[in-house]
């Protein structure tokens, strides 16, 4: 690997390879150079190396077949939720420096074996949680870091929609999934709060996953589903509330259909000893703010990022995919720490797994 001049291999060629990792690969300019692309359909592979590939990319139907390419220096995993876990140990076990979207894996123990073969291999490894880049995360973040809020010692993570079921790709497949809501967009909400709390030591979970408006598709507004389509045991909402080590407490909600007036997603409700915070406005169309609220001369004060004008955010599906990128790849050439840390992650997907087992078993599960 030389500088400004990083060989990506692509496996998943499918939809957030298009909305988010490919544009934003591209944004970086001669820095990356895109010279595998890999997809189990050999058009969907081809399309994305005419769109995005350098001179003399490759096509593959096998990402076997793309990991024997020694010049590759960095593989994104963009698969469905399965196959997350085989093919980044694989690319790590070839020396490849993994990407991997989110979730890490559909289970603990295929997320602990991601982040044992990163150590042992010494090659970097992370996951796409996007969120932690938008600049109402980063605001937040920087508060907490200046000690305004204090001890947070409660949290509730929001990944709540009204009406909004994924109908494309393998979404209400649980057997490629892994799981529903909870593990689609819960995952985004959980890993926004522990990183912004920085307490990644869970103790106790109890959960819940519900399927209950299954049959309720007007209103989608990805459009009506095909039922048939619907996995029989996948959740469209799931709730946990979670113990954590230092008796810090998060309520989590995640889900793809509820029926809710003041849908939230991808944001966190923060409880300190000094201050609270909370998450407000739509993130994904540039409307995300943060609300502090504290009391001060006998009197109780609100600071709304929005109206005062303290920060400026960005529109995710552009500038967030870039902002990740540009943070792994300058990770990579520095030889530094990428945002999102393998062990991080790792425990977001303990959590995930803690909350389905405790719905399925009916009890609280130590972790």
């Amino acid at each position: 690997m030389t500088k400004n001049n990083i060989k990506i291999g692509i496996i998943g060629c499918g939809n957030i390879a298009h909305q988010k990792h490919l544009p934003s690969l591209k944004k970086l300019g001669e820095q990356v150079s895109l010279i595998d692309f890999c997809d189990e359909l050999e058009e969907r592979a081809l399309e994305a190396g005419n769109e995005y590939g350098s001179s003399g990319f490759e096509v593959y139907t096998d990402y076997r077949e793309l990991l024997i390419n020694e010049s590759i220096d960095v593989v994104h995993v963009l698969t469905p939720n399965i196959s997350h876990a085989e093919i980044s140990v694989a690319a790590l076990e070839a020396g490849k420096h993994v990407m991997c979207e989110k979730p890490m894996a559909i289970n603990s123990i295929e997320a602990k074996k991601m982040v044992d073969t990163s150590e042992r291999t010494g090659k970097k490894l992370t996951i796409g949680y996007q969120h932690r880049f938008r600049k109402d995360s980063q605001f937040l973040k920087e508060a907490i870091k200046n000690n305004e809020l204090g001890d947070i010692y409660h949290a509730k993570s929001h990944a709540v929609r009204r009406r909004g079921v994924p109908t494309w790709g393998v979404f209400l497949d649980k057997n490629k999934q892994g799981g529903g809501a909870l593990i689609d967009i819960g995952t985004h909400a959980l890993d926004l709060t522990l990183w912004l709390m920085d307490n990644y030591e869970p103790e106790l979970v109890d959960g819940a996953v519900y399927r209950k408006l299954t049959e309720k598709s007007d209103g989608n507004m990805f459009g009506k589903w095909d039922i048939g389509n619907f996995s029989s045991d996948l959740e469209d909402s799931a709730f946990g509330y979670i113990k954590m080590k230092n008796g810090a407490t998060i309520f989590l909600e995640a889900a793809w259909a509820l029926n809710v007036i003041n849908p939230k997603e991808s944001q966190v409700t923060l409880c300190g000893t000094e201050a609270g915070a909370e998450m407000f406005g739509d993130p994904d169309d540039n409307e995300g703010y943060v609300v502090l609220n504290t009391s001060k001369y006998d009197r109780l004060i609100d600071s709304n990022t929005k109206t005062d004008n303290l920060i400026k955010p960005l529109k995710w599906k552009e500038d967030l995919g870039y902002l990740e990128a540009k943070n792994w790849i300058n990770a990579i050439e520095n030889d530094t720490d990428p945002m999102v840390l393998p062990q991080q992650a790792y425990n977001v997907t303990r959590i995930l797994e803690a909350i389905y087992l405790s719905a399925e078993t009916k009890n609280s599960v130590k972790i």
